[in-house]
């Protein structure tokens, strides 16, 4: 059998030999570089030494690109040990052969102190373009086009050398997902994945945040993507609004925490009048009891239990945005959190409205804990969003910060998901297609981090599902982005 691939793998050390005679007794393996700076011996005949000091940088990319003599490699970037399964590489082969792919990736498993453990990863779609989409720690590349990936470089990566590769990949070659498990790893970040929710926004990683936005911006200008910083204008009409801005809490269940919610809204200072609408979805464990309290001493809370029984978050929302007691603006607030208690914090998002003239605002919000004590990372003020490229980057991150508040009639037109995640980055997505999208980057808002609310650790089921529905959105509003600028000309 003819060698038709090249491996490389960021090399750690010995602890890694085993899988490196895996690759060496495989026929369909050439040659296998270990990426590393530091004086090793090398662990078999077929080892060659990489010295590359990321695996990630564009630098990297190019030379393993140079170095592919062969149809295909294996490019391995994270610090884990891997254990192919019966035929695997094979089966890649087999599998990117056939359909002409330039990435192939598979379903793996982790081997988490000798006991594996399942990880099927999701179908990639034109929408995947977070730089955080889990392909598994093992990609299969056509060299081909890896090589004019490589060519197509601009400008010099730190950090986005990989994530550009992927994204220019797929503007000619498709990327196979293979529903199968063909290896496991055992893996040295081993943090619950709440924690790993929040790594994009660390402020220790903006420098890679700037970079990535970089990448996806030039993606998006070559696929007839890219929206320029062109916005139509609001005119906030007077109308007829009760109130100038109300906040919306939908809530099930939530008897621990709904009353901090309810007073953080009660205690907001402004100049101008505003109320609380709670769309109650039948809750049972006593949240019922404590908002009918709660509306008797305070004039200004519209409690409402919906007639129908199907309604997710965005449901509720749709209910509450569509009552006659809803304000011109419409602000979110989650069930288990609470505004901050120097009650600015409406007065901040509605004077965003009118000094950005925007049909949506995002504030910025900080982590605690359920008592409401700060915890790392702290303060999450999405700086990376900026007004000229915003809706763009948009499509790379998974979410656009809280909380997020609404130029009613738009809400209205454009109507929400019926649906328990991800409805309101879709709002996102489809308002900043047109219009501006104003910042607040003071702490306005605190996020609980605890075992009940839907960010809390999840799942592998639960976080794809979740990933499959926002790569969806993604989807949608790149599709109807290029549709767009066809039509701009």
């Amino acid at each position: 059998m003819n060698a038709k691939i090249n491996a490389f793998l960021l090399y750690v050390g010995p602890s890694q030999n085993e899988f490196i005679k895996e690759l060496e007794t495989s026929e369909m393996v050439k040659s296998i570089f270990l990426v590393t700076k530091e004086d090793i011996v090398l662990p078999t005949s077929k080892c060659k030494k990489l010295e590359l000091g990321s695996m990630v940088s564009s630098s990297a990319v190019k030379a393993i690109a140079e170095i592919s003599d062969t149809e295909y490699s294996i490019i391995i970037t994270k610090e884990v040990n891997i254990s192919f399964g019966y035929f695997a590489i094979e089966r890649f082969e087999y599998i990117a052969s056939s359909t002409n792919a330039g990435i192939v990736y598979s379903n793996y498993s982790d081997n988490i102190k000798g006991k594996l453990t399942k990880h099927p990863v999701i179908e990639y779609q034109v929408g995947s373009l977070r730089d955080d989409f889990n392909f598994g720690p093992m990609l299969f590349v056509k060299a081909e086009a890896l090589k004019e990936a490589a060519a197509n470089f601009t400008e010099e990566y730190e950090h986005a050398g990989i994530y550009s590769m992927r994204l220019s990949i797929s503007k000619n070659w498709g990327i196979e997902h293979i529903a199968e498990f063909l290896y496991s790893q055992t893996e040295v970040d081993t943090r619950k994945s709440g924690k790993k929710i929040f790594d994009y926004v660390d402020p220790a990683n903006r420098g890679v945040q700037i970079e990535m936005e970089k990448a996806v911006t030039k993606y998006l200008k070559e696929v007839g993507a890219y929206l320029k910083p062109e916005f139509t204008e609001v005119k906030f009409e007077d109308g007829d609004y009760p109130v100038e801005a109300s906040v919306i809490i939908p809530v099930r269940d939530r008897a621990r925490t709904i009353e901090d919610a309810v007073r953080s809204v009660m205690i907001q200072k402004t100049d101008f009048n505003f109320n609380l609408i709670v769309v109650d979805n039948h809750s049972t464990d006593g949240t019922t009891d404590i908002l009918k309290k709660l509306a008797k001493e305070f004039n200004n809370i519209v409690h409402i239990i919906p007639e129908r029984t199907d309604l997710g978050i965005g449901g509720c929302w749709n209910l509450g945005v569509h009552n006659n007691n809803c304000g011109k603006f419409a602000v979110q607030l989650d069930s288990d959190d609470v505004y901050t208690s120097d009650g600015k914090t409406l007065e901040k998002m509605i004077g965003a409205f009118y000094k950005e003239n925007a049909a949506m605002v995002v504030g910025s919000y900080t982590i605690t804990d359920a008592d409401l004590n700060e915890i790392p990372p702290g303060l999450i003020d999405h700086k990376e969003w900026t007004p000229e490229n915003g809706r763009n980057n948009a499509l790379r991150i998974n979410g656009l910060g809280a909380p997020r508040a609404f130029y009613t009639p738009m809400l209205r037109d454009v109507k929400i998901p019926n649906v328990n995640y991800g409805e309101d980055y879709g709002l996102g997505l489809s308002i900043s297609r047109t219009h501006q999208i104003g910042r607040v980057y003071d702490s306005v808002y605190l996020v609980r981090r605890w075992e009940e609310n839907s960010d809390a650790s999840l799942s592998i089921e639960q976080t794809n599902a979740h990933n499959i529905y926002k790569d969806r959105l993604r989807s949608y509003e790149f599709k109807a982005r290029k549709e767009l600028v066809k039509k701009q000309g």
